[in-house]
């Protein structure tokens, strides 16, 4: 009796000779491309830059997340390879979608790259192969865009010569505890079978349980609820700093005293805005969608209306800051510090201290920037290089220093003695003793 397509690729990934490709060598796709072949399966990394590739293959490691002596080693085995050659994805039997997903000018989702990524994987998908999207999306991709084009392209029918499914991504960089490996996975498929067979596949790879979604939509949509709720509640906290500001009240201290409720209250905290690839981005994704239905996320804009709006008010604070020692924004020094969008990492896009600066930029300011992760930055074109050492020196140059991202390998109280004033967006020298001439947000 011939086996089916379910249980030929149960036993392959039981067995470990199911062969894997992933697309997209970036924050997702590497780290997972590393996961899958530390569990012992023969891996395949495409990437349309041939620089990542060529750093791959040289077990030569770019991401944070992932273990250098890791990714050597597993390059040295012969366990994991790298290319830029679609074709590879004939040999694959579980082929994981991890490119990007960003919105366009007119903040409406550009899902060019899936787009592309499918067309070409529709030209050597194979029978009794499995495509699993990973990238983050509207609730509707996986059924409405991918299936018809991997269908039309290969000439396959989705359940019965092959399956697809979607299994967002949860990558947290510079999270020190939760990994690619450690974190729960949610996965749904087009069928059961579909969905029974990705999440075989994740079992035998990570360390955490597998939520099996009843559909691709279902796992669609709890990822954007995901990020949407992060989204919300800091614009509710960026509200809030604004509130205390104006009242006179230490806003910092406030989520500090709300926090010691055991129950009902989960802390979130102010800054200069919403960086990273999914939270400001994930809920227009949903609002986008939404409109198909004639629906209007009144919360979810509301909240990305006061998120957005942060940049431009970090700079109104210090423009008061710097009216009280007789100093316009036209002509004075800023000194920046920081400009990756969360701490402890090298990673900038969509960082509001970009534009942070490029507001300063625009009314005069001459400003400069120190980040002990990021040397040099492009933001809309423009290339900016920061200083490559925090001195004394620079510090007493600078009419503000108004610090943006809070890494923790920064010795604040040296930035503290050193600066005329520091606003600080981010509580960063909350453990700094004398803050006299500190502001917070």
């Amino acid at each position: 009796m011939n086996k089916s397509i379910k249980e030929i690729l149960l036993e392959k990934i039981e067995n470990k000779s199911a062969v894997v490709a992933v697309i997209g060598l970036g924050y997702v796709g590497l780290p997972l491309a590393v996961e899958k072949a530390k569990a012992g399966y023969k891996t395949i990394g495409f990437d349309v830059q041939p620089k990542k590739v060529e750093m791959v293959n040289n077990g030569i490691n770019y991401i944070g997340d992932v273990v250098n002596e890791e990714l050597e080693e597993i390059v040295k085995k012969g366990v994991l390879s790298a290319t830029t050659d679609f074709s590879i994805v004939k040999e694959a039997d579980f082929i994981a979608i991890c490119v990007p997903t960003p919105l366009d000018e007119y903040q409406q989702p550009d899902i060019s790259y899936v787009k592309n990524s499918t067309i070409e994987i529709a030209k050597y998908l194979k029978k009794g192969s499995i495509v699993v999207l990973e990238s983050t999306t509207y609730p509707g991709t996986t059924e409405e865009l991918l299936l018809p084009l991997l269908e039309e392209g290969s000439g396959l029918k989705c359940g019965e010569d092959f399956y697809l499914a979607f299994s967002p991504e949860r990558v947290d960089p510079g999270n020190l505890i939760y990994k690619t490996k450690n974190t729960p996975k949610v996965v749904g498929g087009v069928g059961k079978d579909a969905t029974q067979v990705a999440a075989a596949m994740y079992r035998n790879v990570l360390e955490s349980d597998i939520f099996e979604a009843s559909s691709p939509k279902v796992a669609e949509m709890e990822k954007i609820l995901e990020n949407t709720y992060r989204n919300i509640n800091i614009g509710l906290a960026n509200e809030m700093a604004i509130i205390c500001n104006k009242m006179g009240i230490n806003v910092w201290e406030v989520i500090e005293a709300a926090k010691t409720k055991p129950y009902g209250f989960q802390a979130f905290y102010p800054g200069p805005g919403l960086g990273g690839h999914c939270i400001p981005l994930d809920p227009y994704y949903l609002s986008w969608k939404a409109r198909e239905y004639s629906y209007h996320t009144q919360l979810i804009e509301t909240s990305g209306i006061i998120n957005d709006s942060m940049p431009a008010y970090v700079v109104g604070r210090c423009d008061k800051i710097l009216n009280k020692f007789k100093k316009p924004l036209n002509g004075s020094n800023v000194l920046v510090i920081g400009v990756a969008y969360k701490q402890d990492i090298d990673d900038y896009r969509e960082s509001p201290a970009l534009k942070v600066i490029e507001i300063f930029e625009n009314e005069g300011t001459i400003v400069e920037f120190y980040d002990p992760y990021v040397e040099e930055y492009e933001f809309k074109g423009n290339n900016k290089k920061g200083i490559k050492e925090l001195t004394e020196e620079k510090l007493k140059e600078a009419d503000l220093v108004v610090i943006t991202t809070a890494h923790t390998n920064i010795d604040y109280e040296f930035i503290q003695k050193n600066s005329i004033f520091v606003f600080d967006s981010k509580n960063a020298m909350k453990k700094v003793k004398n803050r006299e001439n500190v502001e917070l947000l």
